[in-house]
């Protein structure tokens, strides 16, 4: 779950809503950045389908009396979140073997020198899966692998900058993640080699400098408001089933 919150009420996004605008983000990825066009269908569907994992844990929120608010994908119970990465990923594979390789490559960098077993553990089984994987695609050299693996990467943190952010934001208020551009997007500027930069231009309009899209597009971004006073009357759980579902129209130029 990734949340906002707000004095009187929860903004609630799934990760798999997230993942959906995700995908339509990399669906307008300019393929002459990545070198070719071999797999990038594959390539697209890992970004649509690389928080799948989190289906089964959205479904029903898990309130985290210390922070008094619901557990998201920052803060959630590591062994829980281990194994629904696992069935995710194993999901994927089975539907596409190569988009499956991105995304384990993606989950596994969220973690770096881990002493915690639960982790060691889960890095161990993705390496084996990503060698695996990496000996069946014969087809497609390290470097359009590394630039599937960039695109997803960003495409992944523009959805999260649209789904932390309100609409609109001044940019000294942003989330702090991307105030300074999105990490490893330097091979994607042709311009100046720098990181691409986002702005909001209106409670609409988000702008990407220099754009790595054929063109502007609109998306949409489902999500909930969850009162808390409604929560504290009914707990998370109920109180999130029973919001009604809205959407989000965002343009990117």
């Amino acid at each position: 779950m990734i949340i906002r919150t707000r004095k009187d009420e929860i903004v609630c996004i799934a990760q798999h809503d997230h993942g959906y605008l995700s995908g339509e983000i990399a669906s307008k990825f300019r393929t002459e950045l990545l070198g070719t066009r071999d797999r990038y269908e594959d390539a697209i569907y890992a970004a649509y389908e690389h928080d799948c994992s989190w289906i089964g844990l959205d479904d029903t929120p898990i309130w985290n009396d210390a922070q008094q608010e619901p557990y998201t994908f920052m803060d959630y119970p590591m062994a829980l979140k281990l194994a629904f990465y696992r069935k995710g990923l194993d999901d994927i594979e089975t539907a596409n073997p190569y988009a499956s390789l991105l995304c384990s490559k993606h989950f596994a960098s969220f973690f770096h020198v881990e002493e915690q077993q639960d982790v060691i553990v889960f890095l161990q089984h993705e390496r084996q899966r990503q060698q695996r994987i990496r000996e069946q695609v014969v087809d497609l050299s390290d470097s359009t692998i590394a630039n599937h693996f960039r695109m997803l990467q960003f495409c992944d943190d523009l959805s999260l900058y649209v789904c932390l952010n309100e609409p609109g934001v001044q940019k000294a208020e942003e989330f702090p993640w991307y105030q300074d551009g999105f990490e490893r997007t330097e091979p994607f500027n042709m311009e100046s080699g720098e990181q691409l930069q986002a702005v909001w231009l209106d409670d609409r309009t988000i702008r990407v400098t220099p754009t790595p899209f054929t063109e502007p597009f609109t998306a949409v971004l489902s999500y909930k408001v969850v009162a808390k006073e409604q929560i504290h009357k009914s707990g998370i759980a109920s109180a999130y089933k029973e919001a009604e579902r809205r959407e989000q129209v965002i343009h990117v130029t």
